[in-house]
């Protein structure tokens, strides 16, 4: 069974997020803007942004009662074909609203596995993201969905026969996890091989945010050709590259961005993409400075490092897009360590170098304590401490 993705024309969305106790109204809107960032990769216009005030999500719509009745005015005036919801939904919720509005739901959670979808390029992401999206439908098949999922649009149902094709659907899903998973396994092994092949050289990994500028700088670094857009998950697949810095020769690797909420299948799947991270010596974390929230996208980014176990590692942080910050906004920065880059510009982009081979040639020296530079002529001795 196949989910396609093609559309004749753009979708039209309605956002929709709450102000609850632990999320005040600034968060909330700030995670809808964010939202309607994804729903633009994902190709989808934003119609309308709606909040509601509620202590928790509801049981049964997420919003209440009352918002429902609002949204499916605007579907009806404004000609919307989807809504999308800021936080996971569970199975009954989106059948609940389905049935009441008649369009396609997203999550959170499905916007990003339908943007991975799009964006992987390699067989190994792209199976990644196949086995991450199965399974988060397995369990919230509902009839509505799966005839939306193959009319895009379709609202019609078949009474008996539709939940006939559900299980059809779902032994069709079961099955094509396991093929998945066995593909996976494969092609891992192979991955495996191909790292175990780059013992012996230091290796260098971005990390940080999506849509922070960590492609831009790995071209600049690397002289790469890596796909560079403005664009959430404009990189999904991991590209490796060769460095040579003032005669030393390490491995630069660029990695899928990190986000908010990022779907916890999607991580399980990814790990082995991740074990670039897990394996790097060094760790460039790239940060938007420009962006108001900045903190609270580094704040995700250590926190997601942790959960892959990924600690104790020296960290480079890059503060990038400097150049889109007043003299005003530069002189209160605050921040304790780190470089102030623009990697549109090349502002700081040599100084960011230089740092980066220090750091790159202690790794250098723990693997070959005896290797005295050619260029800059001297040995580890330099970093005796």
């Amino acid at each position: 069974m196949g989910f396609e993705t093609d559309q004749k024309e753009a979708d039209k969305a309605i956002l929709v997020g709450l102000i609850t106790d632990q999320v005040r109204q600034a968060q909330a809107e700030e995670y809808i803007d964010e939202l309607e960032f994804l729903a633009l990769t994902a190709k989808i216009e934003t119609v309308k942004k709606v909040f509601q005030r509620l202590p928790r999500p509801d049981l049964r719509y997420y919003i209440g009662s009352g918002k429902l009745e609002e949204i499916k005015i605007i579907i009806e005036t404004e000609n919307v074909n989807c809504l999308i919801f800021d936080d996971d939904l569970s199975p009954s919720q989106i059948r609940n609203l389905e049935r009441e509005t008649k369009v396609r739901i997203y999550d959170r959670s499905l916007l990003i596995l339908d943007i991975f979808l799009d964006r992987a390029q390699t067989a190994q992401a792209k199976t990644q993201v196949e086995l991450a999206r199965y399974q988060y439908i397995l369990p919230r098949l509902t009839r509505m969905w799966t005839h939306l999922e193959r009319q895009r649009g379709g609202t019609g149902t078949r009474g008996g026969a539709g939940e006939k094709e559900i299980e059809t659907d779902r032994r069709m899903i079961r099955d094509q996890i396991k093929v998945l998973k066995t593909r996976l396994v494969k092609i891992e092994k192979q991955m495996k091989v191909q790292r175990k092949h780059r013992e012996g050289i230091v290796r260098v990994s971005f990390v940080g945010y999506t849509n922070v500028g960590k492609s831009t700088l790995m071209n600049l670094i690397a002289k790469s050709k890596v796909k560079e857009e403005d664009k959430l998950f404009a990189t999904v697949d991991s590209t490796v590259r060769k460095v040579f810095l003032n005669g030393i020769q390490f491995l630069l690797s660029d990695t899928v961005g990190f986000i908010r909420k990022l779907p916890h299948h999607l991580i399980e799947s990814f790990k082995s993409t991740l074990d670039e991270i897990k394996e790097a010596d060094v760790l460039i974390h790239v940060v938007d400075i420009s962006y108001p929230f900045h903190q609270n996208q580094i704040e995700v980014v250590e926190k997601t490092l942790k959960e892959l176990g990924v600690v104790d590692k020296p960290v480079l942080y890059v503060y990038n897009k400097v150049d889109k910050l007043s003299e005003e906004e530069r002189e209160d920065l605050q921040v304790e360590k780190g470089i102030f880059v623009s990697a549109t510009t090349g502002q700081n982009i040599d100084e960011f170098k230089k740092t980066l081979f220090k750091l790159v040639e202690k790794e250098h020296y723990k693997i070959y304590p005896n290797y005295i530079n050619p260029e800059t002529h001297y040995s580890k001795d330099i970093y005796s401490e």
